[in-house]
C-alpha cells in the first residue's frame, strides 16, 4: 500500500504521463545491478529515493521506496511505498542503513536539498547518475536530436559538484554495454533501429519534454538513413564494440564497503 508522507505529495507530470507502462521498458540490466547491490552490501535497510518501479532494488534487502509519482508507485512490487519528494523525506535521521538513487536526481528541483536529506536519513549512499561534462556523445544527439543537449545540460548537473554535495568518497564508471537491458536514451546506441519505436521513446524522458515537432522529423530521417545504409557506414566502428563509455557514474558515499574494479561490458 501506498502511504502519502503529507497527504498531498506533488506529483512529478512527467512521469504521470509516461509511467503507464514503463515496466515494458525499463527493465533492470544485470550488470549494473550488481553494481548497485555491492554498494549497498551490508546494509540491513534501504531507502530508494526516486524509486519509479524499484528495477535497482536488491531482494534481500528491507527496502522502502519513495517516489513523487502515484503513477509510478502503482507499478511498484514492494510493500513499503511513500509518495514524497527527495527533498522532503519524511524520516528520521539515520533511519535507514543506506540510501539508493538511480537516474533520478535530475528530476529534483533541489537537488543539493535532496542530496542532504539522503545524507540525513541514511549511513551510505549509492547514487547512479551522468555526467554532463563527459564528452563521448550519443550520435544521436549529434546527428539527429541536437535539441537533447540542450535539454540534458540544463537537467544534469556536472558529475563534480553532485560528488561534491553527496560527499562521495567513490566514483566508479560504467561503459554502457550494447545489449543494456534498461531502455533509457542511450541504451540504444547500437541498436538505431530501436529509437523509431515509439515505445521506446515513450519511456525517456528526454523524449517526452521534447515536442512532436522535433522529434518526428528527426526520426523520420533515421529510418531513411537506417533503409539506405547510410547510418551503419558511418558507424561501422560502433557495431563491433562491446560497450561505451557515455558519461553514467555510481557515486558511494558514507560507510566504505568493498567494490568490483570493473563493471559495464567490457571495454570502452
Amino acid at each position: 500500500m501506498t502511504v502519502s508522507a503529507s497527504g498531498r505529495a506533488p506529483l512529478t507530470p512527467t512521469y504521470d504521463r509516461i509511467g503507464v507502462g514503463y515496466r515494458h521498458v525499463r527493465r533492470p540490466d544485470p550488470r549494473l545491478a550488481t553494481l548497485i547491490h555491492r554498494a549497498l552490501s551490508g546494509a540491513r535497510t534501504v531507502v530508494d529515493v526516486g524509486a519509479g518501479t524499484g528495477s535497482y532494488e536488491p531482494t534481500d534487502i528491507e527496502v522502502t521506496a519513495v517516489d513523487p509519482s502515484q503513477v509510478m508507485l502503482d507499478q511498484h512490487p514492494g510493500r513499503r511505498k511513500i509518495l514524497a519528494r527527495a527533498e522532503q523525506l519524511p524520516f528520521d535521521d539515520g533511519a535507514f542503513g543506506a540510501a539508493m538513487a538511480v537516474m533520478t536526481l535530475h528530476h529534483w528541483p533541489d537537488l543539493h536539498r535532496g542530496l542532504a536529506e539522503l545524507r540525513r536519513v541514511s549511513g551510505r549512499q549509492a547514487v547512479f547518475t551522468w555526467d554532463p561534462d563527459h564528452l563521448s556523445e550519443l550520435w544521436l544527439i549529434e546527428e539527429y536530436l541536437p535539441e537533447i543537449r540542450q535539454l540534458e545540460r540544463a537537467r544534469f548537473t556536472p558529475l563534480s559538484a553532485v560528488a561534491e554535495a553527496l560527499g562521495a568518497h567513490t566514483v566508479l564508471p560504467f561503459p554502457v554495454p550494447h545489449d543494456f537491458a534498461d531502455g533509457f536514451q542511450i541504451a540504444y546506441w547500437r541498436r538505431p533501429e530501436s529509437y523509431l519505436d515509439p515505445l521506446v521513446r515513450q519511456a525517456s524522458s528526454t523524449f517526452a519534454l521534447l515536442p512532436a515537432s522535433v522529434v518526428e522529423p528527426a526520426v523520420a530521417r533515421l529510418r531513411a538513413d537506417l533503409v539506405s545504409g547510410a547510418w551503419h557506414r558511418r558507424h561501422a566502428d560502433l557495431v563491433t564494440r562491446e560497450s561505451v563509455d557515455y558519461g553514467y557514474r555510481l557515486l558511494i558515499a558514507g560507510t566504505a564497503v568493498p567494490v568490483p574494479r570493473e563493471a559495464g561490458g567490457g571495454g570502452s
